[in-house]
């Protein structure tokens, strides 16, 4: 079984960042593409951004250009969102998944191995 675990989750403050984690069990990150979505109360589960196998990263989400980056080390086994000036509409669940596509798909549709989610709570 493809295994998927977020860490890095938790409460910040208004202005403030955090790093989430993906980790991979039982298969190499490097050959699926990434993606971040999350989920926030009441809402469906929408796409953040993605990290292809051809290493493009792409933010689908226009509200988080230029303050969340999606990044791979390879050693580690593990995707990583860094999140930066974070304000509470960011106030979510969010998840990785894997897809074996070679490029990004915007679609929950297109991946088929999930994490459990770490949630992220901004709030002063």
């Amino acid at each position: 079984q493809l295994q998927l675990v977020e860490s890095g989750g938790g409460l910040v403050q208004p202005g403030g960042s955090l790093r989430l984690s993906c980790a991979a069990s039982g298969f190499t990150l490097d050959y699926y593409t990434i993606g971040w979505f999350r989920q926030a109360p009441g809402k469906e589960r929408e796409v953040v951004s993605c990290f292809s196998t051809s290493g493009d990263s792409i933010d689908f989400t226009d509200s988080v250009k230029g303050r969340f980056t999606i990044s791979r080390d390879s050693a580690k086994n593990a995707v990583y969102l860094q999140m930066n000036s974070l304000n509470p509409e960011d106030t979510a669940v969010y998840y990785c998944a894997a897809d074996a596509r070679t490029k990004c798909c915007p679609s929950v549709q297109c991946f088929l191995s999930w994490g459990q989610g770490t949630q992220v709570t901004v709030s002063s």
